[in-house]
């Protein structure tokens, strides 16, 4: 793929229009491609949680993820107020190869070392565990389903 979408950055989503970006993003993927029911995507951790977007260079959102800590992670990874929970990772389907996906784990990651966490879990669709893999997170546990989709829990130290 060639144009200006090759060329991307990530950052902390800041403000309502970048937050608008991230969750028209999640609808884009998890609700219109991977049928999640939208009353599901949503919750009420979006309003504590840090978001990450990445942008083409006009602008327009390639992709998305959260990272949850504190009080909200606890139940994602264990009780471990060290460990944070990445999650609702989505990347736009024109940008998917080019790298999105991967600098919006390091973002995330980045963020949660500015909160002085140790670690982050996700939860995986298990089709992407070799993608998680390759950037240092290993899974542990047992499959599970979650939205209908089979995922595995992953953990990466920082």
């Amino acid at each position: 793929m060639t144009g200006p979408e090759t060329s991307f950055s990530t950052r902390r989503a800041d403000g309502e229009s970048d937050l608008a970006a991230c969750f028209q993003v999640r609808k884009d993927v998890f609700v219109g491609e991977q049928n999640v029911p939208e009353e599901i995507e949503y919750d009420a951790y979006d309003t504590t949680a840090v978001h990450v977007v990445a942008v083409a260079a006009d602008g327009t959102a390639l992709g998305t993820g959260r990272l949850l800590h504190g009080e909200d992670a606890a139940g994602k990874t264990g009780g471990d107020p060290a460990v944070g929970s990445l999650g609702r990772l989505a990347v736009t389907g024109r940008a998917r190869g080019l790298g999105v996906g991967a600098a919006l784990v390091r973002a995330i990651e980045a963020e949660a070392r500015g909160l002085g966490l140790t670690a982050v879990d996700l939860h995986a669709q298990t089709h992407a565990l070799g993608f998680y893999e390759r950037l240092g997170y290993t899974a542990y546990g047992p499959e599970f389903p979650d939205a209908g989709i089979p995922h595995r829990a992953m953990r990466r130290a920082l």
